[in-house]
């Protein structure tokens, strides 16, 4: 009989003085595959960072790598972002630094730290089949800071799969990758789970993967199930998850009461909101957009489409104002041409915006409160005083999306699911006319997917806010949406714009 490879026995994780993590107890044997499931803040990021050793915890927890051979590595930990450093050895990083040229010739490319992790040149063709299995092998001489988030985490898959660990712990995995890239993820994975890689991996809104044998269900800091998927599949609707989830979609219908919706301000009227012509977006020889055509007028409420890699974000920084590219194009934001005398600061006040790269930058160090009031002011930080006016709407936020109670802790300090909420209600704070919402859900579990999606629906349908929203995921995609702009990649070193699809969204 095979021994456990993995043993947790009575794991308790406390921080901050809170109980995270309440008695944990399983095992599993080295052909296991686990899921990890559980609504936020349930402990699912706190559990595999302690099996990949990389908190304070007590109790046991005894992972038998013992086959290890070669140069095969012990565990690999693929977190939701990868920290690196430099060239000139900085690690410090904000979200608009991968538009500028000087720093991106700073940070090392995807194949200088791939081989700087696992040295010796006998892995280059090793790390070109991965690469090209991921889809990134045209980005192998790109910089890590001009990643997008899609592709960024596919470099990070990337470096886990290039020489495969016994055990690969994977936190979201699929977090940020369009459909095609997922179905490959999947499949790659199935392939090294067959060839002897044992996965732990933190399920998101998106299916089990069919190599998975097991799940466990996290629920109030305790292990609520922990069994086979077939097991979990058979029982979920006899069970208090599935009671759970039916309190959640109750919950869902009626967490946000238009009555106390904070009051705003009547929105200030343009004649164009954004204006694009002949759009093109280049880093040195690497094309980015070619000729790109798009008008929004006021009110409308726009979906961006495209797999990873087709420019989306880069499309958004131009509107944004975090793009120095933007001046040497012709673009017009809320009826004024760019660089005709405007700041950057008077295109951001009429903005709100979320994406994944401004939530991995954030200082996390900052409250909560402080990180919802740095949106009056579009800055990282509070560093001027707020109005009584300013400081109430606040409050009432807080109250309306229920985040009082951690209004005064650092952002660092809660779930990944609250910290985004947290940065949504930043987005929103101001009342802007324009609404830039890249990726909003990520990171939110089903249940705060499904209240967000509701709030933007509650508030732009009927109204003069125009949105532009982007998600890979259909069911996060707000039912206001009723034209789409899509991008798509013609080779792989050339993107560009094909066509202007507009329909109604049921």
């Amino acid at each position: 009989m095979n021994k456990p490879s993995i043993i947790v026995k009575d794991l308790v994780v406390k921080m901050q003085e809170k109980t995270v993590l309440d008695g944990i107890s399983f095992s599993l044997l080295p052909n296991h595959h686990l899921a990890i499931l559980g609504s936020a803040e349930s402990g699912k990021t706190t559990l595999v960072n302690a099996i990949a050793g990389r908190i304070y915890f007590s109790g046991n927890i005894f992972t038998d790598c013992s086959d290890i051979t070669g140069t095969h590595t012990r565990i690999q930990f693929i977190q939701q972002r990868y920290a690196f450093k430099n060239l000139s050895g900085t690690s410090q990083f904000y979200y608009q630094q991968r538009f500028n040229s000087f720093d991106s010739s700073d940070a090392p490319t995807i194949f200088e730290e791939i081989l700087r992790i696992i040295p010796g040149c006998k892995q280059t063709n090793n790390i070109n089949s991965v690469l090209e299995d991921l889809g990134i092998l045209h980005l192998k001489n790109a910089p890590l800071i001009q990643l997008s988030s899609g592709e960024h985490k596919r470099f990070q898959l990337a470096k886990a799969l290039v020489n495969p660990p016994q055990l690969l712990i994977l936190d979201n995995p699929d977090t940020g990758l369009d459909i095609l890239i997922r179905k490959k993820l999947n499949k790659i994975l199935n392939n090294i789970s067959e060839k002897g890689t044992q996965i732990i991996l933190i399920s998101g809104t998106f299916p089990i993967p069919d190599f998975i044998t097991h799940v466990a269900f996290l629920q109030n800091k305790k292990l609520d199930f922990f069994g086979t998927k077939e097991n979990f599949h058979a029982i979920i609707e006899n069970t208090n998850i599935e009671n759970t989830n039916r309190e959640h979609t109750e919950e869902t219908k009626t967490f946000y009461n238009p009555e106390l919706l904070p009051a705003s301000n009547k929105d200030i009227q343009f004649e164009t909101i954004v204006e694009m012509k002949n759009i093109h977006l280049n880093y040195g020889d690497h094309v980015i957009l070619k000729n790109v055509n798009w008008e929004i007028k006021q009110g409308e409420k726009w979906l961006l489409k495209g797999h990873n890699g087709t420019g989306k974000s880069s499309l958004l920084s131009l509107i944004t104002g975090d793009h120095p590219q933007a001046y040497s194009n012709e673009i017009y934001l809320f009826s004024k041409r760019r660089g005709s005398g405007e700041s950057i600061w008077d295109i951001k006040q009429k903005t709100g915006y979320i994406s994944p790269e401004l939530d991995a930058y954030f200082d996390k160090n900052i409250t909560c409160f402080n990180a919802i009031a740095s949106g009056y002011f579009d800055t990282i930080g509070l560093f001027k005083k707020l109005s009584t006016a300013q400081y109430n709407n606040i409050v009432q936020w807080l109250d309306f999306l229920q985040l009082s109670h951690v209004s005064n802790k650092p952002l660092h300090s809660i779930s990944t699911g609250l910290q985004r909420m947290i940065l949504l209600s930043r987005a929103l704070v101001k009342n802007p006319p324009l609404l830039v919402l890249d990726e909003p859900c990520q990171g939110l579990d089903e249940k705060q997917s499904a209240q967000f999606v509701s709030l933007i629906d509650h508030i732009c349908t009927g109204s003069n806010k125009t949105l532009i929203y982007v998600s890979h995921d259909e069911s996060n995609i707000p039912i206001c949406i009723e034209k789409v702009f899509q991008l798509e990649k013609e080779k792989p070193k050339n993107y560009s714009f094909i066509h202007q699809i507009e329909y109604a969204v049921a």
